[in-house]
């Protein structure tokens, strides 16, 4: 409400109605602002500038927290945004990648960036868009970093997915493993399965359906030794596809020598392929058709399920460490581009593993 005073009379003069009404004026002229659209115009201009400059400090505070001195200076950010424990080792495995990368000319990213962002696809999945408002390039540019970068990292890091040879793993077999099994356990496998986008084929859609996990699904093979290590990774397979098929078509049973011990679930009926190599097979009884199991029975089953367990971690550590495989996958990953061997999730598989063999062991060895 608006009451008509002057400032310098706090009482009208009601004897005096007119130099009433002539004092108002007087003070509304005053005390009031008239804006005109000029005035309008530039007040915009101004808040459009300072929303401008707002979102480019923005975009600079951005660029400083992910920049190469930022994980320099700092473990937590550098295990946070790529999964490696410290910026020595993220160095150390950039130098070993980047001359084998081709840096095109139209992207003013440095390589190390785009390694960064490479790495934060798979360590946060995070979205292409995320990433191309956080670097300030397009999203086709992102996806092009990402093809070229986990090609080449999945070629050169492959060689830390490595099976040892077998005087290494009886030097230093983890004392579990010895109680149980002496020193013979070359192996621990187990299938895991990650979540993928319904394909629109039927053929596809009936492939990747899994039982288990009632959704489309792709699978994988892990190998482990006794010590915690990643060995091997299969490619990925249609999750409809059973345990034993994807073991005995995979490969990994070409690498047992005699006398071996490979410890699996009950899913694995594969003793006759194993025994094809003069390796024996160790899984849980069966309780099926059974009312009870037997003394010996429930005692092997308690040592097998014993270490057994030591896959199903480090499958979990793979998975926690690159939260890409805990995401349901675009069905473009899962396809194979022409004329390449490998689908771009079995090449992001191959270096969630590889990058989680540079972590600890996960085994104890005492």
């Amino acid at each position: 409400m608006m009451f008509n005073f002057s400032i310098g009379d706090p009482f009208p003069d009601t004897d005096n109605e007119k130099g009433c009404h002539s004092k108002v004026t007087t003070c509304d002229a005053e005390s009031q602002t008239t804006l005109t659209m000029e005035d309008m115009e530039k007040q915009a201009q101004f808040m459009q500038q300072c929303t401008l400059e707002l979102n480019q400090l923005r975009l600079q505070l951005v660029n400083v927290q992910i920049s190469e001195q930022a994980f320099v200076e700092n473990s937590d950010k550098t295990k946070f945004y790529t999964g490696i424990a410290n910026f020595v080792l993220l160095n150390h495995v950039f130098n070993l990648v980047a001359k084998h990368v081709k840096h095109t000319s139209t992207n003013a990213l440095p390589q190390f960036l785009e390694f960064i962002i490479t790495l934060m696809k798979i360590k946060l999945n995070c979205p292409f868009q995320d990433l191309a408002y956080r670097f300030g390039i397009s999203v086709s540019t992102v996806s092009r970093i990402f093809d070229r970068w986990i090609d080449v990292m999945s070629t050169r890091l492959q060689f830390l997915i490595l099976w040892p040879q077998r005087e290494e793993l009886m030097k230093t077999m983890p004392l579990v493993f010895k109680q149980n099994f002496g020193n013979k356990v070359a192996v621990i496998i187990d299938c895991f399965e990650v979540y993928i986008e319904r394909p629109s084929s039927l053929i596809a859609r009936a492939m990747t359906w899994s039982n288990y996990k009632h959704h489309n699904t792709v699978k994988f093979l892990i190998g482990i030794t006794p010590q915690g290590v990643i060995f091997f990774i299969s490619k990925a397979w249609g999750g409809r596809v059973s345990d034993k098929h994807v073991t005995e078509s995979s490969g990994v049973l070409r690498k047992l020598l005699p006398g071996d011990i490979v410890l699996a679930d009950r899913g694995f009926d594969i003793a006759d392929s194993v025994g094809y190599y003069q390796a024996k097979l160790y899984i849980p009884a069966f309780t099926k058709g059974k009312k009870q199991l037997s003394a010996q029975e429930v005692e092997e089953t308690r040592k097998i399920v014993n270490v057994r367990i030591h896959v199903e971690r480090v499958i979990g550590l793979v998975r926690r460490k690159f939260v890409i495989l805990q995401s349901i996958l675009p069905t473009e990953l899962v396809k194979a581009k022409p004329g390449e061997r490998l689908a771009p999730i079995d090449k992001i598989a191959i270096v969630c593993c590889a990058l989680t063999n540079l972590s600890e062991s996960i085994v104890p060895f005492g």
